[in-house]
């Protein structure tokens, strides 16, 4: 295993609430739409216990309300619970207001499950960017101390083409700061390209995902992996009338993103957000 920490993350929500699913399923019909959040979080909690890694959870307040056993259990397990939005709802489709109040829904849940408030936040499809650059001070204001929402990359469904690749400190005009770890790219030829989770690590063969995350570790850069419960069942309920491209975003490669994951546990070395922040350490934050 490698010295070098890399940040282990999770965006624990239901498979129905991803955005190319987002005008076909309401927040009206997810009632009665299968769930399968608390059998694919258990299947990740178990390979990361396994392998000792404290990951980062960015749980859905939606969820937290429904599952409060499975939260607590992650918390439990010694990991750190983060907000992931309470509906899941685009940043950038909302009001400042808007944003706030399901922020505050989304703390509240996560306060009724574990009994404190999270320190970080990531936005719904990493929607938080230069152009609604206001939703940063909102998070200091509600009390983060970190994000994790940025994605520098050019994507038909989110990204910040030219936004910052690295962890990078704000502070606001009423003093308060809050730090920013962008999801990981790599550059190659002059473009970001993306690399450590979600479908981008389903999809590339594992040699490159590796490859990639030791260049990375030698220049003194973690890695910050995500992956999405779903993504661990290859026997999601079929949607009907999906495009190939959506298709292929939602299904290929689940069957196998078990192996891989437990492979890169193997392979380097992980911690969570909270603790490479030193944030279980420090009364203020800081860089390790």
């Amino acid at each position: 295993m490698l010295p070098f920490k890399n940040i282990f993350t999770v965006d624990l929500e239901e498979w129905f609430v991803v955005e190319i699913l987002s005008k076909r399923y309401t927040k009206k019909d997810w009632e009665a739409l299968t769930s399968t959040v608390v059998d694919d979080s258990l299947i990740l909690l178990e390979l990361l216990n396994k392998h000792k890694v404290k990951a980062t959870w960015f749980v859905l307040g939606w969820v937290a309300d429904k599952y409060p056993d499975l939260i607590q259990e992650i918390s439990y397990s010694g990991h750190e619970i983060a907000c992931h939005s309470f509906f899941h709802r685009r940043v950038d489709q909302l009001t400042r207001d808007e944003f706030i109040k399901d922020t505050e829904q989304a703390i509240s849940s996560l306060m009724k499950a574990i009994g404190n408030a999270p320190f970080g936040y990531r936005a719904p499809s990493w929607s938080i960017n230069n152009l609604n650059s206001w939703a940063f001070e909102a998070l200091a204001d509600l009390g983060f101390l970190y994000d994790s929402s940025v994605f520098p990359i050019k994507h038909d469904i989110y990204g910040w083409t030219d936004g910052p690749r690295r962890d990078f400190k704000m502070q606001f005009e009423n003093g308060k700061t809050l730090i920013e770890l962008p999801a990981t790219t790599y550059s190659l030829f002059g473009k970001n390209v993306p690399v450590a989770g979600g479908g981008y690590f389903r999809h590339s063969p594992y040699w490159y995902s590796k490859m990639v995350i030791k260049s990375l570790n030698k220049s003194k850069q973690p890695a910050i992996f995500y992956i999405h419960p779903w993504e661990v069942n290859p026997d999601l309920p079929k949607v009907e009338g999906l495009s190939y491209l959506q298709n292929f975003r939602t299904y290929s490669s689940t069957e196998l993103l078990t192996h891989k994951i437990e492979k890169l546990l193997q392979d380097f070395n992980f911690t969570n957000m909270a603790d490479y922040l030193g944030l279980f350490k420090k009364n203020k934050i800081g860089f390790n």
